[in-house]
């Protein structure tokens, strides 16, 4: 068992577990999709994505966002995505993966990784507690959707607003 830091050259079987995944969440799988997504971040240089591999088989990957923390004034890695194949799951990928995210993230200088489950998803959970990641029950996490709603910028903001707007 390996892990790679995937180059673009990569995009098109990673694409695949990342299709998976995103199927595993309710999207609808889109394997050309999740390609084109992955190849976007590796080429912009916006996401580190890391590939499993058994045998020269890829059976799972990481997608991590580095970022920053306000509260910590510091760097972090925000480890946004995880997946590993049905037949490889007990075989020690995901240990390999969240090991290498968390050795990256130490020597790229972040203070943390941070990550986020579903409610339902127990058996993440379980992995992420013996890697020892700690529960968050201090904050909850929002999210608002931005799909239906039209950002009016130039021409269009009302003097009172622009002064907040920069």
């Amino acid at each position: 068992m390996t892990v790679i830091r995937a180059e673009l050259a990569d995009v098109l079987e990673a694409g695949q577990l990342f299709a998976l995944y995103r199927e595993f969440y309710g999207a609808p799988y889109d394997a050309s999709a999740a390609a084109s997504f992955l190849a976007s971040r590796i080429v912009r240089d916006e996401s580190i994505v890391l590939l499993g591999l058994d045998d020269d088989e890829v059976v799972g990957f990481a997608q991590i966002y580095p970022s920053f923390s306000s509260t910590r004034l510091s760097r972090i890695w925000v480890l946004n995505d995880l997946f590993v194949v049905e037949h490889a799951r007990g075989t020690g990928v995901v240990d390999e993966l969240l090991n290498t995210v968390a050795s990256m993230a130490a020597a790229a200088g972040a203070d943390a990784v941070e990550l986020s489950t579903a409610h339902t998803n127990t058996r993440a959970q379980a992995v992420y507690e013996r890697h020892g990641y700690q529960l968050d029950e201090t904050y909850r996490s929002y999210e608002k959707s931005t799909q239906t709603l039209r950002f009016v910028w130039e021409g269009q903001v009302d003097e009172s607003s622009r002064r907040s707007l920069g």
